[in-house]
């Protein structure tokens, strides 16, 4: 069979099983994206970046921070984001899969262990998959959990550096670490806390310096910059020797073109606006309090905490018939399908981003009840 046979027999049995992904535009209301601020169209930043072109900052970097392509953008940006998340040192990259990649394969030695919540990121695992320490995981959101499976790894002899990796805000979930628990486990077992803030950047935390901001713990933070912030790029942030270690070690980073300086000025901007202006916080927090309150009363949901609102509907083909129907209706709604989320957890992932009102989030509600009583 040839290759192109091959793969497109794949994709075949991949449509039959209502799992077949496809590009489509964005279309109706938004809730399907990251942009939890709204600041990726902001006047804010549209001005941030007319000022930046104007006193010349670059379009593009030219090649890797080592090789030429590293500006003072980057450096500000990295200086202003160290002081901004409370942190010795923060480098800049890419993006947050990219930043993950970097931190896990390169940081953890052979003989350490990556102790990680069962529902860490793709990124986080193929950065594990890439690396040499053990990895082992426990179960979602369970700090006893977690202490059980690293007495175990000691027991059969472990006895390197243990990485405790979680996300704070978990982006199919919506549920929060519970950060509290797993610092004062990283303290008794002189463990390094690496948490991906990806989404609690710009909604979490003071000025929205997210939820590991003044852990008692040795932490390791990543924040993403195409979520909260509105823009593109990773934030690593951590101490100093660690950066430098991921500037001399990771590949991700040594051998990527850099960012572009127009987009560290333009992430300089975001993080000034989260400080000079507490509403775009404040706003989001009451946007996600309604839709809590919407969830609740129209489906039946309860427990939620964040902004990522899932609506669990089981089946692959029930899920992504609901999401066609909402988006026909005007709601930008995506159906999540395995393996992204476990095995018959297919689900809507409705996102309450800064790009809709208070009345949009309650026809939203009230049009998935609608959908869900008029199937069978």
């Amino acid at each position: 069979m040839s290759a192109t046979a091959r793969l497109s027999g794949a994709l075949d049995a991949l449509a039959a099983r209502h799992r077949l992904r496809r590009l489509i535009p964005a279309q109706g209301l938004d809730f399907a994206s990251n942009d939890y601020l709204g600041l990726s169209g902001a006047p804010v930043l549209t001005q941030a970046a007319r000022d930046a072109l104007d006193r010349g900052v670059p379009l593009g970097a030219g090649g890797s921070r080592l090789l030429r392509g590293n500006h003072a953008e980057h450096e500000a940006l990295e200086a202003e984001a160290a002081a901004f998340f409370g942190t010795e040192a923060a480098l800049f990259m890419g993006g947050g899969f990219q930043a993950n990649q970097a931190l896990f394969s390169t940081l953890p030695a052979k003989g350490d262990l990556i102790l990680h919540d069962a529902l860490v990121h793709a990124s986080a695992h193929e950065g594990m998959r890439l690396g040499r320490a053990e990895t082992r995981a426990f179960a979602h959101n369970d700090p006893g959990a977690a202490r059980d499976v690293l007495a175990a790894w000691r027991a059969d002899g472990g006895s390197g550096q243990v990485w405790i990796a979680v996300e704070s805000v978990y982006s199919m979930e919506g549920d929060l670490a519970p950060l509290a628990d797993l610092a004062a486990l990283a303290r008794e077992e002189d463990a390094v806390l690496v948490v991906d803030e990806a989404h609690a950047t710009g909604v979490f935390g003071p000025h929205g310096a997210g939820l590991a901001h003044g852990l008692d713990a040795e932490v390791l933070t990543l924040h993403t910059c195409g979520k909260g912030l509105g823009l593109s790029g990773g934030l690593i942030c951590g101490p100093k020797v660690m950066a430098d270690t991921l500037i001399n070690r990771a590949r991700p980073f040594i051998f990527a073109t850099a960012p572009a300086p127009l987009t560290a000025a333009l992430v300089r901007a975001a993080l000034g606006a989260l400080q000079s202006d507490p509403s775009l916080q404040s706003a989001a927090q009451t946007r996600v309090a309604h839709a809590h309150a919407e969830a609740r009363a129209h489906l039946g949901l309860a427990g939620l905490e964040s902004q990522i609102v899932p609506v669990i509907l089981g089946d692959d083909e029930r899920t992504i018939k609901t999401a066609k129907t909402l988006q026909n209706k005007g709601f930008d709604v995506r159906g999540i399908r395995p393996p992204t989320v476990p095995r018959g957890t297919s689900r809507l992932r409705v996102s309450i981003t800064g790009n809709v009102t208070r009345d949009d989030i309650s026809a939203l509600f009230q049009a998935i009840c609608e959908t869900q009583q008029e199937q069978p």
